[in-house]
């Protein structure tokens, strides 16, 4: 009663004889039996791996090359639909046209490193201590100058959108510290324009 039918039709005979002829179109709706749970899902059984592996592996990388063109064709053209998650949205828009917009002080802060560490070579302890000196007093600019960033964009995103969304902010404050032509998705702003 209870155990393993010995005589029972494995998988490819059940599709065999469950499937249609191919002349014949299939019929849907009231009137045919719902076929059984076995047949459908001998039907829907597919190989894990494909027969071809070479050629599958070649769509996928095909697939994958054209998905990274077009992630960066939107980084370029700040083109919505295919952008990265994290830049996705009003609100992202909107700080990265506030941020672009504005001249900050953590843009120069990369090439103010370069020039301070080619200036520490020189074996003079005055030139050194003048470097070091003008390297924290410009971190200080720097963290001041975010600090008021963060606070104005959050009065304009509370005015525009009832308030900045998780991680704006910090979004705002990371592309304030890169160089303008580095940015990614692409400035779309001179500046001073300001979005509305």
């Amino acid at each position: 009663m209870f155990g393993r039918n010995r005589e029972a039709p494995t998988a490819q005979e059940v599709v065999d004889s469950a499937s249609p002829p191919q002349e014949t179109p299939r019929q849907q709706g009231k009137g045919v039996p719902t076929p059984k749970r076995s047949v459908q899902e001998a039907a829907r059984r597919r190989p894990l791996v494909p027969n071809d592996r070479k050629a599958a592996k070649e769509k996928s990388r095909a697939a994958m090359r054209e998905d990274r063109l077009r992630t960066r064709q939107a980084l370029d053209t700040d083109e919505e639909r295919y952008l990265p998650l994290r830049d996705k949205g009003p609100h992202r828009r909107y700080v990265r046209q506030f941020v672009d917009a504005r001249i900050n002080v953590g843009e120069f802060l990369m090439i103010a490193a370069l020039v301070f560490v080619v200036l520490s070579f020189f074996q003079s302890l005055a030139v050194q201590s003048a470097v070091l000196m003008a390297f924290w007093f410009l971190i200080v600019v720097v963290i001041v100058d975010c600090i008021l960033l963060r606070r104005k964009l959050k009065r304009k995103l509370t005015e525009k959108f009832g308030g900045p969304a998780q991680g704006d902010l910090w979004y705002a404050v990371t592309r304030a510290l890169q160089l303008r032509r580095l940015r990614l998705p692409k400035p779309q702003v001179r500046r001073g324009q300001y979005p509305s």
